[in-house]
């Protein structure tokens, strides 16, 4: 059974976007912006380099056998970092993953990774 919104719109289709949430230190946001450019991500119609950032703070200990960019050993660490927010075509996300790794000085990069079902860039 369908509903009456799906009739009058048609059937859900899959997300040409997904929004990446990146946790990085400031020192690296130029290194990843770039990094994002170059591999498809923040272009927005005739802009490109499209992203946001908030300030957060991260928290996390380091295990035996990690090398963190920050931190000890089995102590817990605090450290303001920014939280980047970005626009990404689902088909280049596999890319774009690869560039931030690349880009991101973490061992172990915190990447969310969020479907978008509208961002605004539909037709209207």
């Amino acid at each position: 059974m369908t509903g009456r919104a799906e009739q009058e719109a048609g059937p859900m289709q899959a997300p040409e976007y997904c929004k990446l949430e990146i946790f990085v230190p400031e020192s690296h946001l130029p290194p990843l912006r770039e990094a994002l450019r170059e591999a498809g991500a923040g272009h927005i119609g005739n802009y490109d380099s499209c992203l946001s950032y908030s300030r957060v703070t991260g928290c996390w200990r380091p295990l035996p056998g990690s090398s963190p960019y920050l931190g000890e050993e089995n102590t817990l660490q605090t450290a303001p970092e920014l939280k980047v927010e970005v626009l990404c075509p689902r088909a280049r996300l596999e890319a774009v993953l690869a560039a931030v790794r690349l880009a991101h000085p973490y061992e172990v990069p915190v990447i969310n990774v969020i479907a978008l079902l509208a961002t605004g860039l539909e037709a209207p």
